[in-house]
């Protein structure tokens, strides 16, 4: 028995059928008016899961107004998680690190693994996501993920899009702005397979509708989405998103059964 048993069924089953929908309101979101819209959406969208910034009371406020949906608290300041779990949180989850690379700040693999350690021995029996940074090379990204899940992690987060420099319009630029992240969850995915490890890859960061089949053919279990649902001011939009999003996972998951 893992601590993944430990999440709530639904979004525990999702995990399993690889389908999991993140939608992320950002690490350095505050405001309680812009949490509130993304996880009404998320609730009315059919998300699995919310991420918020690691505030107890932006814990509370997401699961009143999503309905319910399960809430993971992202902070690179493991002393932060324990309020938040306390309020509700139903996982932590160590970056994403997109809002510090405008600020010059890089996170390395030591860095993380620390964190990781930290965060493993404040809570130990919480479920722990953690992301890979992506400016490390690929080679080191696949043995960091090896590492992290053995000291603790639970799922294993890519990321990419801030990095991507997509040249062409429409369908072909998105998929040129998700390249990294998936190229990250396919290696790091056969990494911890080939290592004997089960820890399920969320991939972030870049993605959209039509992206997000990719990802789960990448051998990601669910996808995290930000920007494509925070970013909007109109919640009936947002909610539109999401629902697309949705949509376009629930196909991909299909697809592959058959």
């Amino acid at each position: 028995m893992t601590r993944l048993s430990l999440l709530p069924a639904a979004l525990r089953r999702s995990l399993d059928q690889r389908s999991t929908l993140k939608v992320i309101a950002g690490l350095m979101n505050f405001d309680a008016a812009s949490v509130a819209r993304v996880s009404r959406a998320a609730g009315l969208g059919g998300a699995d899961l919310i991420d918020v910034a690691c505030d107890p009371e932006l814990v509370a406020l997401a699961l009143e107004v999503s309905g319910g949906v399960p809430v993971c608290v992202s902070s690179v300041e493991p002393e932060q998680f324990p309020a938040a779990v306390a309020a509700g949180a139903a996982m932590v989850e160590i970056g994403n690190y997109d809002a510090f690379y405008p600020q010059g700040r890089i996170f390395g693999a030591e860095e993380v693994l620390e964190l990781t350690r930290r965060t493993r021995a404040l809570l130990p029996e919480v479920v722990m996501s953690v992301t890979v940074p992506h400016t490390l090379p690929m080679d080191q990204q696949e043995l960091l993920a090896v590492d992290l899940v053995a000291a603790g992690a639970d799922l294993i987060q890519t990321e990419g899009g801030t990095s991507a420099k997509p040249f062409s319009a429409g369908s072909l630029g998105l998929i040129e702005k998700a390249a990294p992240t998936l190229a990250a969850a396919h290696s790091i995915s056969a990494a911890l397979q080939q290592a004997g490890l089960h820890a399920p890859v969320l991939c972030a960061s870049g993605l959209s509708a039509v992206t997000l089949p990719m990802a789960i053919a990448a051998g990601a279990s669910g996808v995290g989405v930000g920007s494509a649902v925070n970013r909007l001011s109109d919640e009936l939009a947002m909610v539109a998103v999401v629902r697309s999003l949705r949509e376009a996972l629930s196909a991909s998951t299909v697809t592959s059964r058959v």
